[in-house]
């Protein structure tokens, strides 16, 4: 099971939405592991998810480009269902279901204003 938090600090007068703040800080099972940036989607990302959008459900690698990647510019991806909870105006998670249903979420992410 794999558990990521994502933290970010909240402000005296915070109306924005918690999935719109911009900086977090993020931690894997528990151990700081570096920073995450909210970015609009880029015309390769969109490509991307148009190449994924016949996949349901699944993981695996697309091939990248070798021209400006390289022969190893592999793009590894995971494609689930995820089910929202939302805890209160400062803290929502997501949890990875499995299509079996009976060992609970296999990856969780935490989003916490504090």
């Amino acid at each position: 099971m794999l558990r990521i938090a994502l933290e970010c600090e909240k402000r005296s007068s915070n109306k924005m939405k918690l999935l719109d703040e911009p900086l977090w800080t993020m931690y894997c099972n528990g151990k700081k592991t570096g920073y995450g940036v909210k970015r609009e989607a880029t015309a390769e990302d969109l490509q991307v998810m148009e190449l994924l959008k016949p996949v349901s459900m699944g993981a695996g690698v697309l091939p990248g480009n070798a021209e400006t990647e390289g022969v190893e510019g592999e793009l590894a991806y995971m494609r689930a269902f995820f089910e929202r909870v939302v805890g209160s105006k400062d803290s929502e998670t997501f949890y990875m279901l499995s299509p079996e249903g009976n060992n609970g979420p296999e990856l969780t992410i935490f989003f916490v204003r504090v």
